[in-house]
């Protein structure tokens, strides 16, 4: 059914609002990936607010099946980070026309994105999170957080909170999660960043045990741009790896 034909229908139901799983009924043919624990995850981003009723149970509008729909259209058709869909969806509440859509030959590719993922990390630094916090804030479920811990992917702090840094990895293993990818199948990307974490430590150490504290400052800075340097540079091999071959 056209989305023009079903977004009519759930207008013409007026006021009524829809459970998750209506919703999801009505989402499904032109987004056959979408599942609850993706609605869920983009309410904890904020980017659609359902009512609750006093059993806490969600129910959407009319307007938030529209959101939603475009939220996930333009993930799908234009590769927009939520950051960008969010500054869409301000702009079309206050009655302005959304920022032009990037050409294709200009959307951001692994590299950029690479680096806007670090970017976007960085105000999360001071963060702590219980456990109830970051399964509401990464969209998943308490059998999933469980799984990540047993393969390594994410672990509790010693007071049993969790970082801003956590909130990253959980946020990012449940989105590869929703195209298939388990925890079994990221064990590899662990290894790999332990190994870089061993290669930045190597050049560092030294650093970090010298007497003088402008010295040590210089350690961390450089360890930051290390780390930065590596994403890069793995973010650009994957790029390079998944471009056709002549």
């Amino acid at each position: 059914m056209p989305a023009s034909r079903r977004t009519g229908e759930v207008r013409r139901r007026g006021d009524e609002l829809l459970s998750i799983g209506a919703v999801l009924a009505h989402l499904r043919d032109d987004f056959p990936e979408v599942t609850i624990s993706k609605i869920r995850f983009l309410e904890a981003e904020g980017l659609v607010e359902p009512k609750r009723t006093p059993s806490g149970y969600r129910k959407f509008s009319p307007a938030d099946v529209e959101r939603l729909a475009y939220v996930l259209r333009m993930q799908r058709d234009h590769y927009l980070p939520l950051r960008v869909i969010r500054e869409h969806l301000d702009a079309m509440e206050r009655g302005e026309q959304p920022p032009a859509l990037p050409a294709a030959d200009n959307r951001p590719g692994p590299l950029e994105e690479a680096d806007r993922e670090l970017v976007a990390a960085h105000p999360t630094s001071g963060v702590r999170l219980g456990r109830a916090e970051l399964l509401a804030a990464a969209g998943s479920s308490e059998r999933e957080l469980a799984e990540w811990e047993a393969y390594g992917l994410v672990a509790a702090g010693s007071d049993g909170g969790f970082d801003g840094e956590t909130l990253q990895i959980a946020r990012l293993v449940a989105e590869l999660g929703r195209y298939g990818l388990e925890p079994r199948h990221l064990r590899a990307m662990k290894a790999a960043a332990d190994r870089e974490v061993a290669l930045v430590e190597q050049v560092v150490a030294p650093l970090r045990r010298h007497r003088n504290p402008q010295t040590r400052t210089h350690a961390e800075a450089t360890a930051r741009e290390l780390a930065t340097l590596s994403v890069r540079l793995h973010a650009a091999m994957v790029q390079a790896g998944l471009r056709p071959k002549p």
